[in-house]
């Protein structure tokens, strides 16, 4: 089976996220495309940080509920199910780093489950991510940089 891997026709692994993914132009997501699924997952979730935040680890994105099947999701297309970013809303937030701050990274993580997570639409980011922790087969990545 082919490594697993998430990719974006709309950069690079390590490179700049255009401006219209970001709070400075539409804020929609970027469009996701993926491959090597890992045998047996039951189910995809995605999650979107920026690590390098001031005030530590920022959440832009929970989804889950994401059929092994699809190879991928459209810009601005919703996952099944979100949960709640840091902005305190449901669904994807983009890039909107301090001013000044230096370039942030955005590291997009697509988690292959061996089970559905079983929370509801806008659960929380702890909730998202303790379920997760117990259900990953495997993890692909993808990189995004940011600044303003």
């Amino acid at each position: 089976m082919a490594e697993f891997e998430l990719t974006s026709p709309e950069f690079e692994n390590g490179q700049p996220i255009p401006r219209e993914h970001t709070c400075e132009g539409e804020d929609v997501s970027p469009p996701l495309a993926w491959r090597g699924v890992a045998e047996g997952a039951a189910s995809l979730a995605l999650v979107v940080d920026d690590p390098d935040a001031p005030g530590g680890t920022f959440a832009h994105w929970r989804a889950w509920g994401i059929s092994p099947d699809t190879t991928g999701l459209g810009e601005g297309e919703a996952p099944p199910i979100e949960g709640r970013n840091d902005f305190g809303s449901v669904g994807w937030r983009g890039p909107c780093p301090p001013p000044g701050h230096g370039p942030h990274r955005y590291v997009f993580r697509l988690h292959a489950l061996e089970a559905e997570l079983g929370l509801p639409a806008g659960a929380a980011k702890a909730e998202v991510d303790r379920a997760l922790a117990g259900h990953t087969l495997a993890v692909a990545e993808l990189v995004g940089t940011y600044e303003r």
